[in-house]
């Protein structure tokens, strides 16, 4: 059986190191490449195309959200199986693996939520998503509830401390700088009702 070939595209070293060392475990699996940005990613797809690509959609030489549309438009197209975000748990990997290695194809179920909802209301939103951890769900809700960092540590029974962390991260991820905006950003985004 043919190994299936797999490639990483991500800005920090460290992950790609790590990332590659973890595939390169499986028998079944070899990382053909890995890239640190989208413009040498894309140049790579013109001669060499993997079987299986996770990537980070924050890359600092092309917007995440061009790189994304460029990469999906051509990767299925250009004969790929699979499409991952690099943030994806190890199950949701492996399930992808071996979904390409049923010579079936496999999008994460980000992109693919996305792109149902484009078709059902007529309204396009950005391949751009940004995935949250079910911790950063909860606490997007209990901050859209109205609840202060204290109350959301006391309700989930974890530290104040940790709260302030996800908070940091939901504001960086959506790119916002306040409360309000989160909210606002959130609702937009559908991640909240």
């Amino acid at each position: 059986m043919n190994k299936i070939r797999l490639a990483i595209v991500d800005d920090h070293a460290v992950v790609l190191d790590g990332l590659k060392t973890m595939l390169n475990t499986f028998d079944n699996l070899e990382v053909v490449y890995t890239t640190q940005n989208g413009h040498t990613l894309l140049n790579q797809f013109q001669s060499d195309i993997p079987d299986v690509l996770l990537m980070d959609i924050q890359m600092p030489d092309i917007n995440g959200i061009d790189l994304c549309k460029q990469i999906t438009k051509q990767i299925f197209r250009s004969g790929a199986k699979g499409y991952l975000l690099k943030n994806s748990d190890k199950q949701t990997i492996v399930k992808a693996v071996e979904t390409v290695m049923q010579d079936e194809e496999y999008m994460d179920d980000a992109i693919k939520n996305i792109l149902l909802q484009e078709s059902i209301t007529g309204h396009r939103r950005s391949l751009f998503e940004v995935p949250l951890t079910k911790r950063e769900k909860e606490i997007l809700k209990l901050i859209a509830d109205g609840l202060s960092n204290q109350e959301i540590a006391d309700k989930l029974f974890i530290s104040l401390r940790t709260v302030e962390t996800h908070r940091l991260n939901l504001n960086q991820k959506l790119d916002v700088k306040n409360t309000a905006g989160l909210v606002k950003e959130a609702m937009k985004r559908g991640l909240i009702d």
